[in-house]
């Protein structure tokens, strides 16, 4: 400190400063910390019985280390002469993880199950706390502690005597990293076959008694307990299934499942919790809606966002029925403007029949845009006219020369037209042999709002249109008119 007050201030020396003085904190805790688990430990050895064929051995030291530092604790030992075992009657009063207090070793659990690596577990500790434990220390604490949760999961279920109006039971799996020894022989989603997760089920059961003043339900204080297993679904559902028991489900007024809606979550409440309301939450319904959209729509769909905005506020309000409604309504329309597109192939733009085209294009062929052109509005495979036909396409051909052989003929590629409406504007595309020709007009509007140019149009006269047509790669077209 001295020093420090001497030089010139620099935040090296200000970040060594702060670590000496959390030391210097550090130490008369852990001598307290020492001095009060020694007097426990000494009122537990005077108190305790030793059982049939236990011997004490003596007074044995242990360094004990906390969230402050390391003290010295001495306690009893004894030790079964047929057993070959010691047993430490204050260790396990005083809830001693091995060398260590139940608050570090919880926080090495907590840092080990966070991090990827038990090695980044050890820089972690040390850097925020000032705590140095090894990582392979780490990896004994969790497997030590992990084991010993797992056997108070799988304990036999004493129904809870807890009435809560309603009891909340929440389920989710993802993917955890694991080292390639406990990968062997699972099947993942590398293309090779492997995995680099392994998959696991977490689920929590707590309790709600009151709302807020808005009408959301608040959770009750500290009334959340946790499970997990590697196990597959089914299994997990029955350990979850036990929780729930314990926690009082029996006597709850309702039973809320909440999940993601994925298909095994949903048959886990079906199997577990059969007249339990099954609730999707707001984070995973939003991202279904994303979904959704990106099949109707496509991401780079400029309505994207803004539809993605509406469908999430009618999620908050409680309109599912409608969404639903709503989305039957699109890919019905979608549905029947992709078979139409499928049967006028108007090339270049056309488009097979399982994609899907943006709600704002609706194909539309009307010949009396065609100017007094005979040529047709769309091509299809069959070159017969048809009068039935849904875009009223004319195919008669615009003529033949002969080709100098007797009976032979060329015919001559015919002119096609074909009209998109786009936001009450009517966007025709004409392709004869060797130019390419589009026109943009307002419906019912007269001759001069016509626009048209030709690819041998001046730069200056042209202008771009960003449009989405329905071509095969479904990509952004950039259509110079």
């Amino acid at each position: 400190m001295a020093r420090f007050a001497a030089e010139t201030p620099t935040g090296t020396a200000v970040q060594a400063l702060e670590v000496l003085v959390r030391t210097a904190l550090f130490k008369p805790a852990a001598a307290l910390i020492g001095h009060l688990l020694q007097a426990a430990a000494d009122r537990i050895d005077a108190q305790y019985h030793p059982k049939p064929g236990e011997v004490r051995k003596g007074r044995e030291p242990l360094q004990v280390q906390c969230l402050f530092g390391t003290f010295p604790l001495q306690r009893d030992c004894y030790h079964h002469p047929g057993k070959h075992s010691g047993h430490y009657p204050a260790d396990a009063a005083l809830g001693l993880e091995g060398s260590y207090t139940p608050g570090l070793a919880r926080l090495i659990c907590l840092e080990g199950a966070d991090e990827s690596t038990y090695l980044q577990a050890q820089r972690h500790l040390e850097q925020t706390g000032g705590i140095v434990v090894s990582a392979r220390q780490i990896q004994r604490v969790i497997q030590r502690v992990g084991g010993a949760a797992q056997d108070w999961q799988q304990r036999p279920a004493q129904p809870g005597a807890e009435a809560a109006p309603i009891l909340h039971v929440s389920a989710d799996g993802t993917g955890v990293p694991m080292v390639p020894a406990e990968l062997q022989g699972r099947r993942g989603k590398q293309a090779d076959g492997t995995a680099k997760t392994r998959q696991v089920y977490l689920g929590c059961v707590f309790t709600q008694h009151r709302i807020d003043a808005e009408g959301h339900p608040v959770r009750d204080w500290d009334s959340t307990s946790y499970v997990s297993s590697f196990q597959p679904s089914d299994e997990f559902g029955v350990c979850l299934r036990q929780e729930a028991i314990r926690r009082g489900m029996g006597a709850a007024g309702k039973v809320v499942l909440l999940i993601d809606g994925a298909t095994g979550l949903e048959n886990l409440g079906r199997s577990n919790f059969k007249d339990s309301l099954q609730i999707v939450d707001f984070y995973h319904a939003l991202e279904h809606v994303g979904q959704v959209l990106e099949a109707l729509l496509g991401k780079g769909h400029p309505d994207y966002k803004t539809r993605r905005r509406r469908w999430a506020r009618r999620l908050l309000q409680d309109k599912v029925a409608a969404l639903i409604q709503e989305t039957r309504r699109s890919r019905k329309r979608w549905a029947t403007l992709s078979t139409t597109s499928a049967a006028c192939s108007m090339a270049p733009f056309a488009r097979p029949a399982t994609s899907s085209a943006p709600a704002w294009w609706r194909l539309v062929a009307r010949r009396s845009l065609a100017a007094g052109a005979n040529s047709p509005a769309c091509s299809g495979p069959n070159r017969r006219r048809k009068t039935s036909s849904r875009c009223g396409a004319s195919t008669a051909a615009e003529g033949s020369t002969s080709s100098g052989t007797t009976g032979s003929t060329a015919t001559r590629p015919a002119t096609t037209r074909s009209h998109w409406q786009l936001d009450g504007r009517i966007l025709s595309h004409t392709r004869t042999p060797g130019t390419t020709r589009c026109g943009l007009e307002k419906v019912g509007g007269s001759s001069k709002d016509k626009v048209q140019s030709s690819r041998e149009a001046p730069r200056h006269k042209r202008f771009r249109a960003r449009l989405r047509f329905p071509p095969p790669s479904s990509q952004l077209i950039s259509a110079r008119l």
